[in-house]
């Protein structure tokens, strides 16, 4: 059977079974729609919570950003894995003997106010379409070059299998989809790391391939032959850092406590039995999460190994069938500067300004600008980062059901996080905005079918962003935790552990924080771009780590507005109480 023939059966196979288990686990309840009914397996939900969260930015992009910034992309592992640290000693086991349905819900209850429940909704659509950007936009990479489709009949494709198991089964649907999908991606990822390691280095586990010597007459290790053909094609060392030290720490901060109030990873721990077993999970999912992540570093520098040897110095009338695959999808191209024929990789941009930036896009909706003016310097090849973890099989010559195997892992991934996000956004607007603030008298049948609907205009909005996509992925997904992190991460801790934080103190933080991350972002992202650099940052923060500012700024305006404003009532401070009392299992309640 040829390659293309098992993509088709692969990515077939994996929507049958998505949807089989959708139809199967149908939500009947409110309850089994936004939380599964509470009684989730804890190492079942840290599986589900590690395929919702490891998302396309995990599964397709990451691994291309360490491949082209080397050292540099330390902060997306350390950031992302951090987070769940945090989670589970810090949020996970509160929120869960809180016991409500969403991160609103909570914010809405501890700080008594209406006004704060739709601030904390405002705060969690942002955050999660600004996160399922990204998705999409993984959703149409995979499509576009594996199923041969162009990139808007993909995200309509992956719109409808993502209707089908999220408005129908719900958060219950969802969850056991997302064990499923877990299997595939974390297969997906390992199988050809597995097979590259070996090749590269005779060493068949990645994690140790990477600090072994390549299997050839250099004699050298991974890192050093890296660092030696960079240096040798004019890039920077790949051992070497670029970004100042209080970038790195603040994009690290930023992730770690922007995975810590990312929505669609916080009402996971909603749907398990009791309080302990929301630490449980966490601990399960940063298991399962450390498969990939220790092997990210290995993916990277193999596909960047690989690419070069591929690609440099070889005749483009010769060039690879991965090369000129990639190259009809606009995710790759080859400008001809000197007039040889052959590619020359090496540092700078192959063609004029930031494609990203543009406007304009290539036939399959992708970043590369139609026929690009070219730039004066000695590169000639233009490459997506995105694509690394999905071309690298090709690269490497691998099975074809290795090809076929990587393009389901990566829908998974994608569309793991998408649903996820979508069900979020529908609980919150059925259940805070209509059944907690505005329509109050509603019944359980009626909540039920706005949710379904919300969820329904929600994955229209995301197949927009899908179809016309916002930059590559794992930049776009890290302003998400940017934006978390500034807004709801302190008004959850504050809730946990403040008695004396009221509403108009968690108010004036979230608009606060938000409105400034927000501001920052969409001013160096779209409104300047060209003036994006450190000299004009602020003390030197990029928009990836500036959300712990606006996360300083959250504090400090909550606890001073907090200060001059009148406590909470007695009853919310029994109910903190309750929260924290460390024994028992039971909902919080306010008495």
């Amino acid at each position: 059977m040829d390659t293309q023939s098992l993509i088709y059966l692969f990515v077939g196979a994996s929507f049958a079974l998505y949807i089989g288990i959708a139809i199967w686990s149908r939500a009947g309840s409110t309850s089994e729609f936004y939380v599964a009914g509470g009684g989730v397996n804890p190492v079942v939900n840290g599986m589900a919570t590690a395929a919702d969260w490891m998302s396309a930015a995990s599964f397709i992009s990451m691994a291309g950003i360490i491949a082209f910034t080397g050292y540099d992309a330390s902060v997306y592992l350390m950031g992302w894995t951090g987070g769940y640290v945090l989670l589970a000693l810090l949020l996970a086991p509160y929120l869960r003997k809180f016991g409500q349905f969403t991160v609103p819900d909570f914010i809405g209850t501890r700080y008594y106010s209406k006004a704060a429940r739709v601030v904390a909704v405002i705060c969690l659509i942002l955050v999660s379409f600004t996160y399922i950007a990204g998705q999409m936009r993984g959703v149409g990479i995979v499509f576009s070059r594996f199923l041969d489709v162009d990139i808007t009949t993909g995200v309509v494709i992956g719109m409808g299998i993502v209707f089908v198991y999220s408005v129908l089964g719900g958060m219950k649907g969802i969850t056991y989809t997302q064990v499923a999908q877990f299997c595939v991606l974390i297969f997906a990822y390992m199988v050809p790391a597995f097979f590259l390691s070996f090749m590269i280095t005779g060493n068949p586990v990645p994690q140790f391939g990477l600090g072994s010597k390549v299997g050839d007459a250099s004699g050298l290790y991974v890192l050093q032959k890296l660092d030696l053909v960079l240096t040798g094609l004019g890039f920077a060392a790949y051992t070497a850092g670029q970004k100042s030290m209080i970038d790195v720490f603040c994009i690290t901060l930023a992730l770690m406590v922007g995975t810590a109030g990312l929505p669609h990873v916080i009402v996971r721990f909603f749907t398990v039995p009791k309080a302990s077993d929301a630490r449980l999970s966490a601990g399960w999912a940063l298991i399962f999460i450390a498969l990939l992540y220790t092997t990210a570093p290995a993916v990277g520098a193999f596909a960047r190994l690989n690419f070069i040897e591929s690609v440099n110095e070889q005749a483009y009338a010769q060039a690879p069938a991965w090369f000129t695959n990639w190259e009809g999808n606009d995710l790759i191209a080859f400008a001809d500067k000197n007039g040889d024929g052959v590619m020359q990789y090496r540092k700078g941009d192959a063609f004029t300004g930031k494609p990203e930036f543009t406007g304009e896009t290539g036939a399959s909706g992708e970043r590369l600008v139609v026929n690009p003016p070219v730039t004066d310097n000695a590169n000639e090849v233009y490459v997506d980062q995105d694509i690394m973890v999905l071309a690298n099989p090709e690269i490497g010559k691998l099975p074809g059901w290795v090809i076929a195997l990587v393009a389901a892992g990566g829908l998974a991934a994608a569309l793991s996080t998408a649903a996820g996000l979508l069900l979020v956004i529908s609980a919150a607007v059925s259940h805070d905005l209509l059944k907690q603030t505005f329509r109050p008298a509603i019944s359980e049948k009626g909540e039920l079918l706005a949710a379904r609907l919300a969820a329904t205009a929600a994955i229209g909005v995301a197949g927009y962003l899908g179809i016309n996509p916002p930059g590559w992925v794992a930049q776009v997904v890290a302003f998400a935790f940017g934006l978390a992190a500034a807004s709801l991460f302190p008004a959850i801790l504050m809730g946990i552990f403040s008695k004396r934080m009221n509403r108009e103190g968690a108010i004036a933080g979230m608009v606060s924080g938000l409105a400034f991350t927000f501001g920052y972002i969409v001013w160096f992202k779209l409104v300047s771009p060209d003036t994006s650099t450190a000299a004009n940052w602020l003390f030197g923060i990029s928009p990836e780590g500036i959300g712990v500012i606006g996360m300083a700024i959250n504090f400090a305006v909550a606890t001073a507005v907090s200060g001059i404003t009148a406590a909470p009532p007695s009853e919310i401070a029994r109910l903190v109480d309750s929260i924290r009392v460390p024994r028992g299992a039971g909902e919080a309640q306010v008495h």
